[in-house]
């Protein structure tokens, strides 16, 4: 009995181990066929996202933007946790002008619990420009503000100055350029002062003199070699009565900025007749006209200069050296007063001026993309249509 027990026993064993040996391999080929179809599967899935990622830029490139949408979507659909794609739909609905969709997708991303930081500054700052285009500030505005202490902290503020600009925020502007300097961006100093001159110009259409004073100094502060705070602060004082202060303004101004001086060389003519300095003005305004001729110091010496005589040559001299039509004008004009008849060199230079303004009117212009030429040609050569061209002038037309 125990003879045969231990042949039973061994049987057990041989038996065990010859299943144990074939199974081994049977489990290892269902193992590896297993890897296999996973492999395959991932390999496909990975074919065929980057196909419809490509599909979709290869109709952009040709500007089929309906068709590269759903391209994009398709793509979107075999791998919606692929942020690239995301971004490159939500890009493509902006560019379209379909911003509520752009926000919809931007707003999915945001939503994702799994998506990187850098990732979720990238969709926050795709959702304030989609914002900022669709016209909705207040929700830009937000959004942009949450871009604070990123990577896209500068072009936030940019984008912040912008839309502060464009809805006339000036205090929220002065802000947003402070701290652009502050960090290291660039000088915004200009711009700062013409915030403050826009915040004078509130200020007194509220009849808030005081307000209006304060914010002309502090433009003048943030960038004194900047025209328009002296322009605005002449102007100012000149309605207020106080014309030899607007005279000091505008002298600086006239020291600072010669030629943002043309501004207000009429103004300033009759400030100084207001106040009883119109020869001092006058040698003032001829000093700079002899360096630097132009229409608006001519008109005001003459305002100041009661020689006709006198006005007359300046009008010739003019002509002479800034041969425009307004140079031509005062010319006639001055004979006309004087009641002199014009002289050859007057009429040799008048034409001069009036061959080269009509100029631009002897020109031919295309009907269909408006190609302008000396020829008349039966087909443009600029759209390449016929009879495009009518059989007249611009100046005729």
């Amino acid at each position: 009995m125990a003879l045969r027990s231990c042949r039973n026993t061994h049987l057990v064993m041989d038996f065990d181990l010859q299943w144990l040996l074939l199974g081994l391999p049977i489990a290892f080929a269902l193992g590896w066929l297993a890897s296999r179809l996973d492999i395959r599967q991932l390999k496909g899935d990975q074919r065929e996202t980057p196909k419809a990622y490509f599909k979709g830029l290869n109709l952009l490139l040709n500007e089929q933007h309906d068709k590269a949408i759903d391209a994009f979507i398709e793509a979107v659909q075999q791998d919606p946790h692929t942020s690239d794609l995301h971004f490159a739909l939500g890009s493509l609905f902006r560019r379209r002008g379909e911003y509520e969709r752009a926000v919809r997708v931007h707003q999915h991303l945001l939503s994702r619990a799994d998506l990187p930081p850098a990732e979720r500054e990238r969709a926050q700052h795709a959702l304030a420009q989609d914002f900022m285009r669709a016209g909705l500030f207040d929700r830009a505005e937000s959004a942009l503000h949450a871009l604070e202490g990123t990577a896209y902290d500068t072009d936030a503020r940019l984008s912040l100055l912008t839309l502060h600009e464009r809805s006339r925020d000036w205090r929220a502007a002065v802000d947003d350029a402070l701290k652009l300097e502050r960090g290291s961006t660039g000088s915004y100093a200009s711009r700062i002062a013409h915030y403050w001159c826009e915040l004078a110009l509130e200020a007194d259409a509220k009849q808030q003199g005081d307000d209006a004073d304060s914010a002309l100094k502090r433009a003048r502060d943030a960038a004194p070699q900047s025209a328009r705070p002296l322009v605005m602060a002449g102007r100012r004082l000149a309605r207020l009565g106080r014309h030899a202060e607007a005279l000091a303004a505008w002298d600086e101004l006239l020291v600072a900025h010669p030629i943002s001086f043309n501004l207000v060389a009429g103004d300033y003519a009759q400030s100084a007749i207001a106040c009883g300095a119109q020869e001092a003005a006058r040698l003032r305004l001829l000093a700079l006209h002899h360096k630097k001729p132009s229409i608006d110091l001519l008109n005001a010496i003459g305002v100041l200069d009661s020689d006709v005589a006198s006005r007359l040559d300046r009008s010739r001299t003019q002509l002479s050296v800034l041969p425009t039509l307004s140079s031509a004008q005062a010319v006639l004009r001055e004979h006309e007063t004087s009641a002199t008849a014009l002289l050859p060199a007057d009429i040799e230079a008048l034409n001069l001026v009036i061959g080269r303004a009509a100029k631009a009117g002897q020109r031919y212009r295309c009907a269909a993309c408006g190609f302008e030429a000396q020829t008349h040609y039966w087909q443009c050569p600029g759209c390449l249509g016929w009879d495009t061209y009518p059989p007249a002038r611009v100046e005729e037309l």
